[in-house]
């Protein structure tokens, strides 16, 4: 395979994965996790399951999750095959599959037997990490293939580790707030606040049941935006001369402004099912994407922070 067709292969993955993570939230949003019952992989003892809503949502999703597996599978092969080169590009795919798998199991488990919120919020949480890794790998595949079309020569970006080991940090706080979030989802506790900004109508509410974890994600969400903005200023600034740098900075604190909004959404459409349903569809899209753009922005400037001292190291052995 050719790097064109390696690229097409991803993106293929990466859309599967999409329409994973869309119909799990789906599944979660519509209550709809026990729409077979407590049966994997059959549903209500059949392969083809009764006309429902909820067992249909429910096995259409394990459907795409099993396609996205086959697709994860496919990539693995593919770039240890004919990307050999390209350690990052193969450690995304393995990352893709074996995460994909791990969310597997949990939402068998979490069918099978009763599980606690804090466990279902980490389902979402694997599931974010192979809809991120997917995007990586596609992102990478297509760098890849732009790189061998032009010849272009490698950008010389000079990353501090101070950069470096600040977005790093952003990307896993970004994970601790998607996991708040997630955890605010599955113990129902959007309701907690009512209103936006304020958390009914307080600056800072009574911390205790659902107000308390409502409060505590929208104080997160808040200090992500402002760490993110911060990220994407030096990103813009201090990388002029790296247009991915750039745009990748651009693109994160556009994400996170549009995923506050998007949560404020939720709250003034508690009220209206049919509306609540795409604004929180819409609210975990804007974090998965948010959350991908950051891994591959921390594999990147950990990338461009090693290539001066390869350059330096190479320049010295001549």
């Amino acid at each position: 395979m050719n790097t064109k067709q390696l690229k097409w292969l991803s993106y293929l993955t990466f859309i599967v994965m999409f329409f994973a993570t869309f119909g799990g939230t789906v599944v979660t949003k519509t209550d709809s996790g026990l729409g077979c019952g407590h049966e994997w992989p059959l549903c209500h003892g059949q392969f083809v399951p009764a006309h429902t809503v909820a067992s249909l949502i429910e096995y259409s999703h394990r459907l795409v999750s099993g396609l996205a597996g086959l697709t994860a599978v496919a990539v693995v092969v593919a770039f240890w095959l004919y990307a050999k080169k390209r350690k990052d590009l193969r450690m995304y795919s393995v990352l893709t599959l074996i995460f994909v798998i791990v969310q597997a199991l949990m939402g068998a488990l979490a069918v099978v037997y009763d599980q606690s919120s804090a466990v279902l919020a980490l389902h979402f949480g694997f599931s974010l990490i192979a809809f991120a890794s997917s995007l990586m790998l596609a992102l990478g595949a297509r760098k890849m293939d732009k790189d061998s079309g032009t010849g272009l020569r490698k950008e010389s970006v000079s990353v501090t580790p101070a950069f470096r080991n600040f977005v790093w940090a952003v990307t896993i706080y970004s994970y601790i707030v998607v996991y708040v979030g997630a955890y605010v989802s599955h113990t129902s506790s959007a309701g907690g606040c009512s209103g936006w900004p304020l958390c009914n109508g307080k600056i800072i509410p009574e911390l205790t049941g659902s107000v308390g974890v409502a409060f505590i994600h929208r104080l997160a969400a808040l200090v992500l935006l402002i760490v993110v903005a911060i990220m994407a200023h030096y990103a813009y600034w201090m990388h002029r001369n790296s247009r991915e740098l750039r745009t990748l900075g651009i693109a994160a604190v556009t994400l996170c402004l549009l995923q506050v909004f998007s949560g404020a959404g939720i709250v003034y459409t508690l009220s209206k099912p049919e509306l609540y349903i795409f604004a929180a569809l819409f609210h975990n899209l804007l974090i998965s994407s948010l959350f991908g753009v950051l891994c591959y922005l921390s594999v990147r400037v950990w990338q461009l922070g090693k290539e001066p001292a390869e350059q330096l190291k190479t320049a010295s052995n001549v």
